[in-house]
């Protein structure tokens, strides 16, 4: 069991959750009562966003505490740097045993980066097949997101992100019984990833009924096609958003699955959650939940995530621990490279000086305690329907967005929530929009990261293409559990086994 001062540590993330659609943030409609209590119990980063919106890059960052142009981690057929060193190496150091059930998108030959265990394989493939190339921008490869999970919305019995997430939350739950049930005394850090309530939009009539059709409000934002920034109408052509006319009862029946996957994720959540107290490790845990980016559900007629916008960029970030820190609200803009150095404190510990130097987050605490803290976000968005690097700079009431290859977007989030108005042009902030241009060009070489990804994606899809032919070898994460040391077995004395499988145990008088 965990000592007090390196506390057990259990990570909950969700793919593509947007925190405007969670009750926590004010969602009217959506019923999620496992995230609530964390929330209530718990601190909430009302302004928490990821790094890059795109799955493994965001998740690369994550893990890495680093930006994704400063690991190579372009788009979603980046490998991730096997020396790179990542959360679960910097905690295994320190004495935990680390351990991985779910997504995490890595690509490469190495799919543990410092986890000691894996509990399950990815939903996506580890290698380079689904390569961008930002040459022929024009052709949209098959693996490209599609408008399908817009107009296929709806029930559904089974899919196969049901099978994933109910497999990941089930060997997270016995997992947590097992750490209760063993021997080993080091403190656990454990990340459990589901894929929902990522597209495709289909959930079981469980979930599809808990909302109704009558309740389900439009898109809050439209946007004309020809009043679209260049980079949305290239996320359009991308996901084929101009192929099929889209009806408003498909947009409403996309959002109602989507509700419908938050509630079905609230729901895992809650098991794994009465796991963990029920093995008599809650009081000791620190819960975070997370999300890798957001989802846009028709928002400005965007779908999926791929931007800087609120929807696509913005996740939920709650960290519980109600016997360590005052349930609160923090304001102030944060970001998922901040973890690594807020999980090392919390771990008893700085960030390792090999890490320190290169680490581009801070450590959360200071806002975990009530006091100030930083309030800066940077992100790079390399990966499909771009054509060139695309950066952000969110700081204060503004986000500054900016690609060599668009106009520039200024906006001010307090006066202008919703993003409606593009004040990258308006005279009265010439001075401020020189200010984060200067500052773009002293934190980005621009035309270098260009190159980098341009030499990346030929390189990758040469060796995709040629790993195509003849015999395969696959990098799939293949979990391996030893049925000879499963349940009874022969070289098994049974009554220590049964006693010591019991939770929690009992011993005869």
């Amino acid at each position: 069991m965990a000592k007090s001062d390196q506390p057990n540590i259990l990570i909950l993330m969700a793919d593509q959750m947007a925190p405007r659609a969670l009750p926590i943030h004010g969602h009217p409609l959506v019923r999620a009562p496992n995230i609530a209590r964390l929330a209530a119990e718990g601190v909430v980063f009302d302004s928490a966003y990821c790094n890059s919106p795109l799955c493994a890059p965001s998740r690369f960052s994550f893990l890495s505490g680093r930006l994704p142009s400063r690991i190579g981690a372009y788009d979603n057929a980046c490998e991730f740097p096997a020396d790179q060193p990542t959360i679960a190496h910097d905690l295994r150091y320190r004495g935990y045993r680390t351990i991985l059930a779910g997504k995490m998108h890595f690509v490469g030959p190495d799919q543990l980066h410092g986890f000691e265990e894996r509990l399950t394989t990815d939903i996506y493939p580890a290698d380079f097949g689904w390569t961008p190339d930002w040459t022929d921008f024009a052709h949209r490869p098959h693996w490209y997101h599609s408008m399908d999970s817009v107009l296929t919305a709806g029930p559904c019995i089974r899919t196969n992100q049901l099978d994933y997430d109910e497999e990941v939350a089930f060997v997270t739950r016995r997992k947590l019984f097992e750490i209760a049930r063993d021997t080993d005394e080091r403190p656990f850090f454990l990340v459990m990833s589901l894929t929902h309530p990522h597209d495709p939009f289909a959930i079981p009539r469980r979930y599809w009924e808990l909302y109704d059709d009558a309740d389900i409000a439009p898109p809050k934002v439209r946007i004309a096609t020809d009043a679209q920034d260049p980079h949305s109408l290239r996320l359009r052509h991308v996901i084929g958003m101009d192929l099929d006319a889209v009806s408003d009862e498909q947009v409403r029946a996309a959002r109602r699955a989507y509700y419908g996957a938050i509630s079905f994720v609230d729901d895992q959540i809650g098991s794994v959650l009465e796991a963990l107290g029920d093995s008599g490790m809650a009081d000791d845990t620190i819960v975070l939940l997370i999300g890798d980016h957001g989802e846009m559900l028709g928002e400005r007629d965007l779908w999926y995530k791929m931007n800087f916008f609120e929807g696509g960029a913005r996740i939920p970030m709650i960290v519980h621990a109600p016997g360590r820190f005052t349930p609160h609200r923090v304001a102030a803009s944060v970001s998922l490279v901040d973890l690594l150095p807020t999980l090392a404190e919390l771990a008893g510990g700085a960030v390792p000086d090999e890490l320190a130097p290169v680490v581009d987050g801070v450590s959360l605490l200071p806002h975990l305690r009530g006091e100030a803290g930083r309030d800066e976000v940077l992100g790079e968005y390399l990966g499909e329907a771009a054509i060139a690097p695309i950066v952000m700079i969110r700081r204060g009431a503004h986000k500054f967005i900016h690609s060599p290859v668009d106009p520039d977007q200024l906006f001010d989030l307090v006066a202008d929530p919703d993003e409606r108005t593009n004040l990258a042009a308006d005279p009265a902030q010439a001075g401020l929009v020189e200010a984060f241009r200067r500052e773009v060009g002293e934190r980005w070489d621009l035309a270098r990261i260009e190159a980098e990804v341009l030499a990346s994606q030929r390189r990758r899809r040469l060796v995709a293409a040629a790993s195509a032919k003849g015999t395969r070898k696959a990098w799939d994460y293949q979990p391996f559990r030893d049925a000879a040391q499963d349940y009874v077995r022969g070289h098994m004395d049974l009554e220590e086994l049964e006693a010591s499988a019991r939770f929690p145990r009992v011993r005869a008088e």
